[in-house]
């Protein structure tokens, strides 16, 4: 019992060792701090979070009530103020259609007054101004729709009135021509007696009696009386004050008795139906319910209460805008309320903060006078260690004491050092060898480089032997050629002399044999011009041969067209010459414009020599490939030679089909000894001392290439070196 009780005990105190053996450690005081400061800041926190809890919730009551309740009170006094100016262009509609469109812009506006007065109530559906604003609000679109029915139903009046006033005219002039004629009659049978003209005259007592007096008398005020009251109804339609109105009612109506007390007391009235009829109709036109005088009163009420109920809207709105001060005021000063809860929040907050701050200010520098300086010349002097030993002070060892992270680091780098100059030792063995390596690659480069110029410097050295030898053998075969030239022209002329001598002879022949000699002789003199022909062809080929071994010459006119045909054709057979499978088909475009001009013909032939030979080459090499790719023979070889003059100059193309040059050596091609083929086959030098030929001759070489299908090289040439026309 007492060896367990012991092993406890041991491991207890060994635990208890550890934990004060640790407080040493950089690691624990960092979290001690830390933890300490981290306390700090939760306090902080804390503090913050109530101070800020509190600012939300009086911006909340700012941002969630007042400011939304101040916005739509604006905005409902706002609309309110955009119908009643609606308002009045509804009732100052002309024309129907004018009123259709002032009562779409009034629906939508309304539209919108409605949904904003929604949305307040939404907010605060209990409070009071609230109710009010609703209230006046819906006697607003109460006067709005009476508005719109008052002026709907003004112009139906209008109408009435407008067919009325109509036919006041018409109905004037039907009564002006019943009463006109007959009180002239009258008139006229009082004076004279005279019923008409085609009777007797009455004797003068009976038409200047009483009753006939009386008669004219009567359908004189018939006639006034019917304009007095047409002259009532014309001015009924145009009289703006009710009160004006009824009077004229009254005058008219007496009007309207007269005539009827007149009609009356005539015996024989004239066209009494229609009289009787037009009087009656005048009577109605004054006196009804649908007649002059009521529609009138009707309309000047009409617009008398439309002007009462825009003088209520414009009321309205300054109710609705007084409630929407009222709404601001009580929204500011609950806006102040929670702007001082804020306010109060955020001293108690600020004074909390502060102390906080004030203690962690406190905290810090105490650790950083004690713990943080101490740590850090010991790091710094570690540091410096550091740096000598990066300098390559590799030799003095470090000071290792205490016992925490700063001391197990100076250990570690102690090590380092150590390791560090057994490196130092493996890695100059090492750079030794690499620079040894470094240098036999160097070595086997400029080997490689070596015999790549000796291949090149060999095949240099048979390409003059060729020359030397081209030249010599075009020299033995220049004087067979001239024997075989000279030789067929002295046949030519012989065998011109035997055919005269059979023509001046005596006859003995007969006609078959002299047939038979004729045609002996022509078919000599046809094979002597062919061999003369040939022969001067191989000649003139022998003589560019020797002119090109010789190297340049002097300028002298040449004719371009003739240069590149002939150099065109050497190429060609030469291709020939050297692969029996070789085959061209040439196009050739040569400009009659051409003039000549003055060129080192035998330097301008190789450019176009060498051209030439590319492009055979080019061609060949694409057939060689397409045939053992497995192509149906479709491809042609093409070669297209021509020549133009320009404005500025005089252009030789040289296009081919063999494929072009790919876009990564296009801007090679020019560089001496610059090559695609084996060094057994090419130089490098042929497009290089081309171009330096067409510099020479003042004028430039363009390439135009398509990758994969063609090659086209222009050389052009300035027109100051044409030949002048003498």
């Amino acid at each position: 019992m007492n060896t367990g009780g012991d092993n406890g005990n041991g491991a207890l105190k060994s635990r208890i060792a550890q934990i004060l053996e640790k407080r040493h450690k950089i690691s624990v005081r960092m979290y001690m701090g830390i933890s300490a400061a981290l306390l700090l800041f939760v306090l902080a926190s804390v503090n913050s979070w109530f101070a800020f809890n509190t600012v939300a919730d009086a911006q909340r009551g700012v941002v969630d009530r007042s400011l939304p309740q101040i916005t739509g009170a604006f905005a409902v006094a706002e609309q309110s103020r955009t119908l009643v100016a609606a308002a009045p262009r509804l009732a100052a509609a002309g024309t129907l259609e004018e009123l259709e469109n002032v009562r779409t812009s009034v629906a939508s506006n309304r539209q919108i007054f409605e949904s904003r007065i929604d949305a307040l109530e939404a907010q605060a559906s209990d409070d009071p101004v609230i109710q009010r604003m609703r209230d006046r609000a819906g006697a607003l679109l109460t006067n709005i729709e009476q508005l719109d029915r008052s002026v709907e139903e003004r112009f139906l009046i209008a109408d009435q009135a407008g067919r009325l006033q109509q036919e006041i005219p018409v109905l004037h002039e039907r009564l002006q021509r019943l009463l006109g004629p007959a009180i002239d009659d009258q008139y006229f049978f009082t004076v004279t007696g005279y019923r008409d003209l085609d009777s007797e005259p009455v004797p003068r007592e009976q038409h200047i009696s009483e009753g006939e007096l009386a008669r004219y008398r009567r359908l004189a005020d018939l006639k006034v009386n019917v304009d007095n009251a047409v002259q009532l109804l014309d001015r009924a339609f145009i009289v703006g004050d009710p009160q004006l109105l009824e009077p004229l009612l009254e005058s008219f109506e007496s009007a309207s008795e007269a005539i009827t007390r007149n009609l009356a007391a005539l015996r024989d009235p004239p066209e009494p139906a229609e009289l009787m009829s037009a009087t009656e109709r005048l009577h109605e036109l004054g006196s009804g319910r649908e007649a002059a005088f009521a529609l009138r009163r009707r309309e000047l009420d009409l617009a008398a209460q439309e002007r009462r109920l825009l003088a209520d809207n414009r009321t309205l709105e300054i109710e609705l805008g007084a409630e929407a001060e009222s709404m601001v005021s009580g929204a500011r000063d609950s806006a102040r309320e929670s702007t001082d809860i804020a306010n109060e929040a955020i001293d108690t907050g600020q004074v909390l903060l502060l102390s906080v701050t004030g203690v962690a200010i406190i905290a810090a520098l105490l650790m950083g006078s004690i713990f943080i300086g101490s740590l850090l010349r010991r790091l710094e002097g570690l540091s410096s260690r550091m740096r000598r030993m990066a300098a390559g002070d590799l030799k003095t060892r470090v000071d290792v004491s205490g016992r925490d992270e700063v001391a197990d680091m100076a250990a570690a780098l102690e090590v380092f050092r150590e390791a560090s100059l057994k490196a130092q030792r493996l890695d100059l063995v090492e750079r030794m060898a690499q620079e040894l390596r470094d240098k036999n690659e160097e070595l086997e480069q400029v080997l490689e480089d070596l015999k790549r110029a000796q291949d090149q410097i060999v095949m240099r050295e048979k390409l003059a032997e060729l020359g030397e030898l081209t030249a010599g053998v075009a020299h033995e075969i220049q004087n067979p050629l001239n024997f075989v030239k000279n030789f067929s022209e002295v046949s030519s002329e012989l065998v011109v002399e035997l055919k005269e001598v059979f023509d001046e002879g005596d006859g003995s022949l007969s006609e078959d044999d002299r047939g038979l000699v004729d045609e002996i002789c022509g078919d000599l003199g046809s094979n002597l011009e062919r061999i003369t022909h040939h022969g001067l062809r191989a000649n003139r080929i022998v003589r560019d041969m020797l002119k090109m071994g010789r190297g340049s010459g002097d300028s002298q006119p040449t004719d371009i067209n003739a240069l590149l045909e002939e150099h065109a054709r050497l190429a060609y057979h030469s291709a020939r010459a050297s692969d029996t499978d070789f085959n061209l088909t040439i196009e050739e475009e040569y400009s009659p414009e051409m003039r000549e001009l003055n060129v080192v013909p035998q330097d301008l032939g190789r450019v176009f020599l060498n051209m030439v030979t590319n492009a055979c080459h080019a061609t060949h090499d694409r057939r060689v490939r397409e045939n053992a790719a497995g192509g149906n023979g479709a491809y042609e070889p093409l070669l297209k030679l021509s020549t133009r003059r320009t404005s500025d100059g005089v252009e030789v193309a040289i296009q081919d089909n063999g494929g072009g040059i790919p876009d990564d050596i296009i801007g090679k091609i020019f560089n001496p000894f610059f090559t695609t083929k084996p060094t057994d086959q090419g130089t490098g030098l042929g497009l290089a001392l081309s171009n330096d030929i067409v510099r020479q001759h003042g004028g430039e070489i363009a390439v135009d290439t398509e990758p994969g299908e063609s090659t086209r090289m222009v050389v052009r040439l300035p027109l100051s070196l044409e030949v002048e026309d003498s």
